[in-house]
C-alpha cells in the first residue's frame, strides 16, 4: 500500500523533530502494510515553507538509513503546497515538488476558506498537464458549510484526498460523517494518512480503510488504494460510477 501525503521529514514543520522519531513513524508505517510514502512537507504555509531542495536532501539521506538498516520500504519526495495567487509563478519557475515525479499536485486550501481564484489555478495547473489534488477538504470550513464548493473544483478537473484520520474518528464525528458524504459522492479519489507523529496525529491507516468497511464500501477503499499506486506510476486515476459500481478513467475537465 502506499500513503501519499505524511510529514515524515524531522526538523521542518510540524512533523517530526529528529531522525529518530522519524524512523519510529517508518516502521509503524511499515507494520500497517505500507511499502511507499511519499513525503509532503508543508510549502508555502503560513508558518511552514519546506523548499524543494531540503526535501530532496532528506528524502535522499532518509532512504540511505533505511537501507543501511535493512529496511525495504520507499521514500518519495513531494510537498503538501498551500494554495497561493502566485502559485503557478512558483511553478513556472521549478520550485514546486509534484508527487513522486507525477503529474499530481498535492494542494492544501486555507483551512477556513475556498479562495475565488483557486479555479483559475486549478486551470493553470491543468494546462501545465499537472493535476491538483486537494488535500484533506473534508477539513475545510467552507466545504464543511457547503459540500458543493467541493464539487465544483472537481468539476473544474481537481482531484481530492481523504485523510485516514477523518475516516477513523480522530477528528470527530462531524469530520467523519462528512467525509463519508463526500466519498458517496464520488467526489473523493485518494487516500492518505496526513500522519505528523505517533500520538496526536498518528497513521490511522488501517483504521480509515476498516470504517469503510465497516460500511461496506469494499470497491471505494480498492479504488482508493488503487489510484495511490497510479499516482505513483503516474498514471490516469479512475473515478467510481455509483450507477456501475465499477471503475472507470478519470479524464480532467469534466464541465
Amino acid at each position: 500500500m502506499i500513503d501519499i501525503h505524511t510529514h515524515l521529514l524531522f526538523g521542518v514543520d510540524d512533523g517530526p523533530q529528529t531522525m529518530e522519531e522519524t524512523l519510529k513513524m517508518i516502521e509503524k508505517a511499515h507494520s500497517e502494510g505500507i511499502t511507499d510514502l511519499i513525503c509532503t512537507s508543508h510549502a508555502y504555509h503560513p508558518q511552514y515553507n519546506v523548499e524543494k531542495p531540503e526535501v530532496l536532501k532528506q528524502t535522499t539521506s532518509l532512504t540511505t538509513a533505511l537501507v543501511k538498516a535493512g529496511h525495504d520500504i520507499k521514500l518519495h519526495p513531494g510537498q503538501e503546497i498551500r494554495l497561493t495567487e502566485d502559485i503557478i509563478d512558483k511553478f513556472d519557475r521549478n520550485e514546486l515538488l509534484t508527487l513522486a515525479n507525477s503529474q499530481y499536485l498535492l494542494l492544501e486550501l486555507p483551512s477556513q476558506t475556498v479562495p475565488a481564484y483557486t479555479v483559475n489555478i486549478i486551470h493553470a495547473l491543468l494546462e501545465r498537464e499537472t493535476i491538483p489534488i486537494i488535500a484533506h477538504p473534508e477539513r475545510n470550513r467552507a466545504i464543511a458549510e457547503k459540500p458543493q464548493r467541493l464539487e465544483k473544483l472537481i468539476r473544474h478537473g481537481a482531484t481530492a484526498q481523504i485523510t485516514a484520520g477523518s475516516l477513523s474518528g480522530h477528528f470527530g464525528k462531524n469530520i467523519q460523517r462528512l467525509s463519508l458524504r463526500l466519498i458517496e459522492s464520488n467526489l473523493i479519489h485518494t487516500y492518505g494518512s496526513d500522519v505528523h507523529n505517533l500520538k496526536t496525529r498518528p497513521f490511522h491507516f488501517g483504521k480509515g480503510l476498516d470504517f469503510l468497511e465497516k460500511k461496506r464500501l469494499y470497491d471505494i477503499a480498492d479504488l482508493l488504494l488503487a489510484n495511490n499506486e497510479r499516482i505513483l506510476n503516474d498514471e490516469p486515476l479512475l473515478l467510481l460510477e455509483p450507477e456501475l459500481q465499477k471503475p472507470r478513467k478519470f479524464f480532467g475537465l469534466i464541465g
